[in-house]
């Protein structure tokens, strides 16, 4: 008897230091978020993945598991920091999945760039001064994202691709959870420009809402360059309209809406089998 009352002392403390750490979790990473109450980040129930950014902050995620899976899905914000909105758009979709996972198993990682995202003011770059989305390792690497950053955005400092390709814990963190969960689709979401892109090997969604598809460009050391055609993982690339907006409640449902119908159209084995890498376009992109 006295086992299994240590047992359940045991499984209280978990829970309560468990309630703790989400409670301070949403003080201090999503206090900055527009559209998102305390209540709104607690309900997320995120949890510590053991990997950390460059300032030690942990990088949150939540697992939402289906009865029946068909697929997985990997559902990532706030690459840039100061995306706010694109962090905001990803809780309140977690909830949505949440109350309906259907046939999918979720993974949420709501901010993959908290240094970033909690720096006064919040900017682009994690720590290093490095854009995670310039970091990812996609082909001839050290010579394609010298030419780009030199000559495409004449050095701009916002996006500076590092000295080497996942050399940054974010970015690291994100390859593994690529290599692990195997998610059958990615849906990263970004801001501001407001339009919907894509890579990868099955047919895009046209629209997600009032976002339209409009494919900007692949470019060295991308997330959708490297998974979307090097590994012909579908990469949805949704950019908001503004970075310190949300939309409103109806049109976030709607966006919610029109990615499920386009996962359940477009999303099978028969598409994914027969997938085929897509001729890469000109350099460009978020």
């Amino acid at each position: 008897m006295s086992s299994v009352l240590c047992s359940i002392a045991k499984i209280a403390i978990y829970f309560v230091a468990f309630q703790a750490y989400t409670a301070s979790a949403c003080i201090n990473f999503y206090t900055k978020l527009p559209n998102v109450s305390r209540s709104l980040c607690e309900q997320a129930a995120l949890q510590a993945s053991g990997a950390r950014s460059v300032q030690g902050r942990a990088i949150l995620l939540r697992d939402i598991a289906s009865e029946s899976p068909k697929l997985r899905v990997l559902v990532l914000a706030a690459m840039h920091g100061d995306e706010l909105s694109s962090a905001s758009v990803a809780l309140h979709w977690l909830q949505l999945a949440k109350a309906d996972p259907q046939h999918i198993d979720w993974r949420f990682i709501p901010v993959l760039n908290p240094d970033g995202l909690v720096r006064r003011p919040a900017w682009r770059m994690n720590a290093h001064g490095i854009d995670l989305n310039r970091n990812f390792p996609t082909p001839d690497w050290q010579r394609e994202t010298k030419v780009y950053w030199e000559q495409s955005t004449r050095k701009d400092p916002r996006r500076w691709p590092g000295k080497a390709p996942l050399s940054e814990p974010e970015s690291r963190f994100l390859f593994d959870q690529i290599a692990s969960f195997k998610p059958h689709a990615i849906v990263s979401i970004h801001a501001p420009y407001g339009v919907l892109d894509f890579d990868g090997p099955v047919m895009p969604p046209t629209r997600l809402g009032r976002l339209y598809l409009d494919q900007v460009g692949v470019f060295p050391g991308s997330l959708g360059n490297y998974a979307g055609i090097q590994r012909g993982v579908p990469v949805v690339t949704v950019e908001l309209p503004s970075a310190l907006r949300t939309p409103t409640d109806a049109e976030m449902l709607k966006m919610w809406r029109d990615l499920r119908q386009w996962m359940n159209q477009t999303l099978t084995p028969n598409a994914l089998e027969l997938s085929t890498a897509p001729v890469p376009r000109a350099l460009s992109g978020d």
